[in-house]
C-alpha cells in the first residue's frame, strides 16, 4: 500500500477468482438462464473479469462442469450411511442422487465419465457409501461394483425424469406397437418417471439384498 493508502502497482495480494468463486458464479447463471448460457464468455461477464483471466483459472469448460458436480454432491444425502442399515441408506442415498440431477441433466454425461481426483466433495460421498456398505456386511470385493450399480440406475433415472410427456407417443405406428401403446396409456399417476424410478429402486435393492445374502450366507 502507498502512504495515503491506495494500493500500488503490482500483483494483487490474493487472486481475484478462486475455484469456489467460479462454480458459485457458474450456478448462478445456470440457475437464471440454465446449462445452454453457461459458456466462458458469459461467466467471464458474470465475475466481471476478462475471458483470458478466467482461463487462468479454468482450462476448459469439461473442467467447469466438473467443479459443478463436485459442488452439487454436497447436496446429497449421504448421512443415513452412518446411522441406519446399509439399504435405507442406500434407499435415501439414491433418491437424493436421482432428484438433484434430474435438476441438472446436462451433467449427467460428465459424471458417467469424469475421473473423481480433485474433487473433495465427490470423494468424501464415496467415502460414506462405501464405509456405510462395509458396514453393511458388504464384502470389499463388492462394494466399487455395487455403487456403480446404483449409479448407472440413478443418472438414468435422472435422464428420463426429463423426457417429454409424449415420450412414448408411437404416432401412426400403432399397429407395430399395440400391446406396448396400451402399456403406456395405462400408466397411473402425474409423475410416471417419479413410479418407474420408484419401482427400479426397490427391484435393485431386493436384488442387492439377496446378493449380499448370497456371498455371505453364514450370517
Amino acid at each position: 500500500m502507498t502512504a495515503n493508502g491506495a494500493r500500488g502497482r503490482g500483483r494483487p495480494v490474493a487472486p481475484v477468482l478462486s475455484a469456489g468463486k467460479i462454480t458459485a458464479a457458474a450456478m448462478t447463471l445456470i440457475e437464471a438462464r440454465g446449462y445452454g448460457a453457461l459458456t466462458m464468455a458469459a461467466l467471464a461477464r458474470e465475475l466481471k473479469v476478462s475471458p483470458s483471466a478466467l482461463y487462468n483459472h479454468v482450462t476448459a469448460k469439461q473442467d467447469l462442469l466438473r467443479w459443478i458436480q463436485d459442488h452439487l454432491n454436497q447436496r446429497l444425502d449421504c448421512s443415513a450411511f452412518a446411522t441406519e442399515a446399509w439399504d435405507v441408506a442406500l434407499e435415501r442415498w439414491a433418491r437424493s442422487y436421482r432428484d438433484t440431477y434430474a435438476q441438472h441433466a446436462p451433467l449427467v454425461p460428465v459424471i458417467a465419465v469424469a475421473p473423481i481426483r480433485g474433487a473433495p466433495h465427490t470423494v468424501e460421498m464415496y467415502e460414506q457409501v462405501a464405509a456405510g456398505l462395509q458396514r453393511g456386511g458388504w464384502p470389499d470385493a463388492l462394494i466399487a461394483e455395487t455403487i456403480v450399480a446404483v449409479e448407472s440406475f440413478v443418472l438414468g433415472s435422472a435422464m428420463d425424469a426429463t423426457s417429454p410427456v409424449d415420450v412414448f407417443e408411437v404416432g401412426d405406428l400403432v399397429a407395430r406397437a399395440p400391446v406396448f401403446t396400451t402399456a403406456v396409456k395405462a400408466r397411473r399417476g402425474d409423475d410416471p418417471a417419479r413410479a418407474a424410478f420408484e419401482l427400479g429402486l426397490t427391484a435393485l435393492v431386493e436384488g442387492l439384498r439377496a446378493r449380499l445374502k448370497a456371498v455371505t450366507p453364514g450370517e
